[in-house]
């Protein structure tokens, strides 16, 4: 490392104390916390983003947000040139980095990791770094601590494209990455156009149909709310009427959003009784998660929940019956062998009653731990994969492979037979690749989706909500002397330790109807969470607490005092 790289280091890493007596430690939303103590950890995450630019020799994002946290709360996190999140290999030296508790065991760190990593620190490479926000108040003093962390490596350039959705800012890093134009009008762009070729493409018997084209959006008061009123003035054929904008004094998150509507199943702040009927739907803080809602009577706050299970069926019927339309018999030839790998990716979260579904439709439904990035590896297996999350995190992979044979299927379409059912069906599947966002879950091109699915089919909100009903669940954490007693396999659906555990689990949950039950340790703190399903909702949270006395019964506190 040169000397003058060194001591820009050391200077810059002694101007931003780390928290005393806080560990810090970078998961799948990076790393969070209040926002009082996040300043050095900011500023050494804008010095790693320099560090992946310059060994992937690639543009790299960095998001400073806290999603669904309280306004009081941020976080940031790494976007890698996929647009995907920071590859977990680095994961480990994220966290050692922003736990060093001396500049000189700072530099340190980065000297031996650059050294084991051959990143060309010389200051000849150059390293670009995309920096996003979203609304909270204290983004922008962290941004400025981003910018210098990464101003302390030698060759980094940060580009500050303000205010954004965590969704916009893994868009731009794919795009640029790909050669693509990579801004925010880019972004509008691409999933408006898209959406209307898609409302072109709606065949001419539900166009007369006559649904309902208003949705009625909670903005969780955050920068979801703030875009979605850009991008609805670039529609046609939906009326999106936005609320919680974040413009009227509301809180973020406060009583508002797609994780408080998805946990209490109640309408959030600025919707009542008068929107009975409507089809609503609700955006997290920053805008990566999607729910949608009705409210069934004026007389509680109670709501009919549409959650990711739904959105992702639905999502999984419309291509299956496009895949099924372009693949029909006697439309063959020599260069049709076009019969996509379409895979459905869950965690043991899914609502059984979804997966039962999908497995109806004769779909291959996968299932991987929880965490998204879990299911978005998983996902880019398949020529088509589509996961989603309970709490409405998802999206749909292509693979580049299967939409190059779709782009020249499509062509020869035009050629032989243009307007037919089959190009028409092409000409959906492209431009559904071009809506959803294929870097991570996005609550504002998902919501552009499933709006046109339902224009597609003549679907209501509750014809929708009626392809399954949900098995009723009960979710219980158990705090433990040690979370890691307990080891998981089959996707966290079987626990292999302590012995004896998984036999009692499956005797307890014999003894219900459509009993489903499991337990895995959280990824934060010393409990064990339990998930249980069954016929009713009694019996549902019966197994759960059952199951809850088993665990404690094996990994307790009292079980540690025998």
């Amino acid at each position: 490392m040169k000397e003058e790289q060194r001591l820009l280091l050391l200077h810059s890493s002694s101007l931003f104390s780390p928290p005393q007596g806080v560990k810090l430690s970078y998961g799948t939303a990076g790393f969070r916390a209040d926002a009082s103590i996040l300043k050095s950890t900011v500023h050494r995450v804008g010095i790693l983003a320099a560090l992946r630019s310059l060994k992937t020799q690639s543009v790299v994002g960095l998001m400073i947000t806290a999603s669904h946290n309280k306004v009081t709360d941020n976080g940031v996190k790494i976007v890698d040139p996929s647009g995907g999140m920071l590859t977990q290999e680095w994961e480990p030296f994220a966290d050692q980095l922003a736990n060093a508790q001396t500049p000189e065991a700072f530099l340190s760190l980065i000297t031996e990791f650059v050294e084991k990593e051959k990143i060309p620190l010389d200051g000849v490479q150059s390293a670009e770094i995309l920096l996003g926000r979203d609304t909270r108040p204290s983004g922008e003093s962290l941004l400025e601590a981003a910018k210098q962390g990464i101003s302390s490596i030698l060759g980094a350039i940060a580009l500050d494209l303000g205010i954004l959705t965590t969704p916009q800012l893994h868009w731009m890093v794919r795009a640029r990455n790909k050669g693509m134009k990579a801004t925010e009008p880019a972004y509008f762009e691409q999933i408006s156009s898209s959406f209307r070729c898609l409302v072109d493409l709606i065949p001419n018997e539900t166009k007369s149909s006559k649904m309902d084209n208003t949705v009625v959006v909670d903005g969780a008061d955050g920068v979801g709310g703030e875009k979605l009123e850009v991008l609805k003035t670039m529609l046609t054929s939906l009326v999106i009427e936005v609320r919680n904008t974040g413009k009227g004094g509301g809180i973020l998150n406060d009583g508002v959003g797609a994780d408080y509507v998805q946990k209490e199943k109640v309408v959030p702040r600025g919707f009542c009784s008068n929107d009975v009927g409507l089809r609503c739907a609700s955006l997290d803080g920053d805008a990566d998660r999607l729910v949608y809602f009705s409210v069934p009577t004026n007389s509680s706050r109670k709501i009919d929940l549409i959650d990711g299970d739904k959105i992702l069926s639905l999502f999984a019927l419309f291509i299956k019956e496009q895949l099924s339309i372009l693949t029909k018999k006697g439309t063959e030839n020599l260069n049709n062998n076009s019969h996509a790998r379409l895979g459905v990716i869950q965690t043991a979260y899914a609502n059984g009653a979804s997966t039962d579904y999908l497995k109806q439709l004769g779909l291959e439904v996968i299932f991987t731990p929880t965490g998204v990035k879990h299911l978005h590896e998983k996902a880019a297996q398949f020529d088509i994969g589509i996961y989603f999350e309970a709490n409405g995190h998802g999206t749909i992979l292509f693979s580049e492979s299967w939409l190059s044979w779709l782009e020249a299927r499509n062509n020869e379409l035009g050629f032989a037979s243009e307007g037919s059912e089959q190009q028409k069906a092409a000409l959906r599947l492209l431009s559904v690749s071009k809506l959803i966002n294929q870097a991570v879950g996005d609550a504002l091109s998902c919501l552009l989706l499933v709006e046109v699915v339902l224009q597609h089919k003549g679907w209501s909100i509750h014809k929708w909500n009626e392809l399954y009903q949900d098995l009723p669940s009960q979710q219980l954490k158990v705090k433990v002397v040690d979370r890691t007693a307990v080891a998981t396999t089959n996707a966290e659906t079987v626990a292999i330790s302590p012995p004896g555990i998984q036999e009692a689990i499956d005797a307890e949950t014999a003894k219900y109807p459509r009993g489903r039950c499991f337990i895995r340790p959280s990824g934060t703190e010393d409990v064990i969470r339990v998930y249980a399903e069954a016929s009713t909702q009694e019996a549902a949270d019966s197994l759960a607490g059952s199951v809850a006395k088993i665990v404690d019964r094996f990994l307790g506190f009292s079980s540690s005092q025998r």
